[in-house]
């Protein structure tokens, strides 16, 4: 197989039968030189937990935008952000993140995630039709993110454009040359604007998550400003897309399960399980990637040191070998956890975050229009990603 055979019309719009294929040719397949492909979800969780296989953001940055790649801002900014980081640097900047971005500070959002959502859908209910991923799913993390920051709501349209910007940054092909000028000043739009707000919390702290943030200590150690603003537009990165296009890859799942849409609306209760389910069977996250730091071998398999290492989350998702009947929608599947969120040292910092905005999005959406149907459910248009699954548009009616 052949890296770009990941890429193509056909598979954009169903990956899943090329995805049947790469898991048949084997726990690790060859799809380039020095690059290697698993589906296999006992792999995939075995190399997300393994210490031996890293993050290699210098390597991946050299191969794909060449030595004077880290000229460019925002390729200089990776090396600042926590999921690009290996121990002891993302041991370090991990932990005192977790300080203030933990459990309970997440808890402390439900109320206002459901407010959110009320507002949003007041703004579009009475029309009887709408684009759910324009007037919805699309602005929903990103108000709850600004929300937690205490970023005013008003620049939230403008900061969702910059991060569009950023996000291609995270596909597998490099950004064009005439493109990743307009990547740069966004990111350098987000970080001047972040950074105004982080001197502002440290010469009048609030109760938001950025002054939070400021004061976390461990040790003697703190977050530098650089690491603050890196981090907060993280946050945005991790949780915008990826929650938009899950809330509305669910909602598609679920319109094409009729029997299992109607037994969900009828007993909500269901739901986490039900978004479980979904983020197995089309999940909006499909590849992480790692590189071998030492000659290793896995499923007997030699992995070489320096090998990247594609992890497709979306094969894994439907193995057989994990899943019975993989292809098969049942929001009454036990599952034990998501390997959408990864795993290891690696794990969501916001998976906690996105599991809540997923549950109260689609708890008020489907409690406050009943009868909602989307239209034009066959010829649906998907972005064309492979790291990323979601469609352009979400037409519905009510």
């Amino acid at each position: 197989m052949k890296l770009a055979d990941f890429s193509s019309p056909e598979f954009f719009q169903n990956p899943y039968p090329l995805y049947e294929k790469l898991r048949a040719e084997g726990p690790l397949v060859p799809v380039g030189p020095n690059m290697m492909m698993s589906g296999h979800y006992d792999v995939v969780d075995t190399l997300m937990h393994d210490r031996r296989m890293a993050r290699d953001i210098e390597g991946s940055v050299r191969a794909r935008y060449g030595t004077q790649g880290f000229q460019n801002p925002v390729l200089q900014a990776l090396r600042k952000m926590v999921f690009a980081l290996n121990p002891p640097e993302h041991t370090r900047m991990r932990s005192l993140l977790m300080k203030a971005f933990n459990a309970r500070q997440v808890d402390s959002m439900r109320n206002l995630a459901d407010s959110i959502a009320h507002r949003l859908i007041d703004g579009f209910s009475g029309d009887g039709a709408a684009d759910l991923l324009s007037a919805y799913a699309l602005p929903f993390p990103v108000e709850l993110i600004s929300a937690m920051l205490g970023v005013p709501r008003e620049r939230n349209p403008e900061l969702a454009a910059a991060l569009k910007q950023i996000t291609k940054l995270f596909e597998a092909a490099p950004v064009d040359a005439e493109d990743l000028p307009n990547v740069n000043d966004a990111y350098l739009m987000l970080e001047r604007y972040f950074g105004e707000i982080v001197e502002a919390r440290r010469k009048q702290p609030r109760t938001d998550l950025i002054s939070m943030l400021i004061g976390v200590q461990e040790d003697d150690e703190r977050l530098t400003h650089d690491e603050i603003v890196a981090n907060v537009i993280v946050l945005y990165l991790a949780g915008h897309e990826s929650t938009s296009h899950m809330i509305g890859n669910a909602l598609i799942t679920l319109q094409r399960h009729p029997p299992q849409f109607e037994a969900l609306k009828s007993n909500l209760t269901k739901l986490p399980n039900a978004i479980l389910e979904s983020l197995r069977y089309e999940s909006s996250v499909h590849l992480a990637t790692r590189v071998a730091t030492e000659d290793m071998e896995i499923s007997g398999v030699p992995l070489p040191r320096g090998t990247l290492v594609f992890m497709s989350l979306g094969a894994a998702n439907r193995d057989p070998a994990r899943f019975a009947h993989p292809d098969r929608f049942d929001i009454e599947r036990e599952l034990p956890r998501a390997i959408t969120f990864g795993g290891g040292i690696h794990h969501c910092l916001g998976y906690r975050l996105a599991m809540l905005e997923l549950e109260a999005s689609l708890r008020v959406l489907l409690s406050r229009l009943p009868g909602l149907t989307l239209t034009g459910i066959d010829n649906l248009n998907w972005f064309p990603r492979g790291t990323l699954r979601g469609v352009e548009k979400l037409m519905a009616r009510w």
